[in-house]
């Protein structure tokens, strides 16, 4: 089974890292540029700079916020504490920026003069030239500002992004739910009716039903603690759904189904089959005098899981209502399409071969 809308794959810290780096040295060219427009001074030199400057102002800034962040949540209450998501609040970001620029200049003024062979005492009289000082300064807490500000918007916007696809997974696995919760009562009600009946007329084959009915009804149980099981595990509920429906019918209903050993262990919807059992037997052998034979079967096909559910009983009709647009056959259509979008599919067509009856062939994403 593919994964439902249901987990989101956190990203790597190595590519938020690399996607900083890729910004901030875009930033740092364009500071660049102004600086060399504005001071009318070589682009090479001005570069090591900028860049030294901003990498220096980002370590600041971007460390500042993190540990005021940390500051604020733990002096919050259990009560009011939420998860730490990185923003101190706009009021400490002021504070981050203000100490947090003049502190990244300076440190990334040294480093440049470093790189560049220069002495200390020139690299300290770069950082206090009031020629430069005042621009570099109002430059730096300018972009400080606006990276600042980009980043906040980001994190928002995925943080807002992250809440709705976990709603929305929620909603899906409580709309799963409901279907599952829908489609018991259909089949248990039909049963029960079936059951009543024969206790009048044939109290033996009533008390075997009701033994069948108990067996099957503690493997739904199981079922119903899960999402998916493994296919071994559908094919045994529905040999106890067939028992069930043998004790009923007689000798009108024959069953065979057929699983290969490699995929007995896939796993794929709780419950999906049995509506295609269910409707096999009440529309295709039920109206069908002689009754007929239920085969099922799984195979491989390439990247997908092929499920049939093939009964020789009385056929599509014409008369009858679009095909596959029954209760129990448009629920798993609304599952599949929940959990596997256009990857999975149902189709109901007439069996080939001279027997007739119906062909229900399900196909899943390996």
């Amino acid at each position: 089974m593919t994964n439902p809308p249901a987990s989101l794959t956190p990203v790597p810290i190595w590519r938020l890292l690399g996607e900083r780096l890729i910004q901030a040295s875009g930033l740092a060219g364009a500071i660049a540029l102004f600086m060399t427009l504005a001071l009318d001074v070589p682009f090479a030199s001005t570069l090591v700079y900028s860049v030294c400057i901003t990498f220096g102002c980002w370590l600041f800034i971007d460390g500042g916020r993190l540990l005021a962040a940390r500051w604020v949540h733990r002096r919050k209450s259990p009560e009011t504490r939420g998860p730490l998501d990185g923003w101190p609040g706009a009021g400490w970001m002021v504070v981050v920026l203000v100490l947090g620029t003049p502190a990244g200049y300076g440190l990334g003024t040294l480093i440049a003069a470093t790189l560049k062979g220069e002495t200390y005492a020139h690299a300290v009289g770069l950082v206090l030239d009031p020629n430069t000082l005042e621009l570099t300064l109002f430059v730096s807490m300018i972009a400080g500002i606006v990276a600042t500000y980009f980043f906040y918007s980001r994190g928002r916007l995925a943080a807002s992004t992250d809440l709705a696809e976990k709603a929305e997974r929620m909603a899906t696995e409580q709309r799963l739910k409901l279907l599952a919760s829908q489609l018991e009562p259909h089949m248990l009600f039909n049963t029960l009716a079936n059951l009543r009946a024969l206790i009048g007329i044939d109290p033996p084959r009533a008390q075997a039903m009701l033994d069948r009915l108990i067996q099957f009804l503690r493997g739904t149980l199981d079922a119903s603690r899960a999402s998916t099981h493994p296919l071994a595990d559908e094919f045994a509920h529905l040999g106890h759904y067939l028992e069930l429906m043998q004790i009923r019918m007689g000798a009108r209903l024959q069953a065979r189904s057929t699983l290969p050993d490699e995929l007995a262990a896939h796993p794929v919807p709780t419950l999906v089959l049995q509506p295609l059992v269910e409707n096999a037997i009440k529309h295709g052998l039920e109206p069908h005098v002689q009754g007929g034979r239920i085969e099922i079967s799984a195979e491989r096909d390439g990247t997908q899981l092929v499920l049939k559910v093939r009964d020789t009983g009385a056929g599509l009709k014409r008369a009858a209502a679009p095909c596959g647009s029954g209760f129990g056959l448009e629920q798993v259509r609304e599952r599949l399409a929940a959990l596997y979008g256009k990857s999975a599919s149902l189709d109901l067509v007439p069996a080939p071969g001279p027997e007739g009856g119906t062909l229900a062939t399900l196909r899943l994403p390996l």
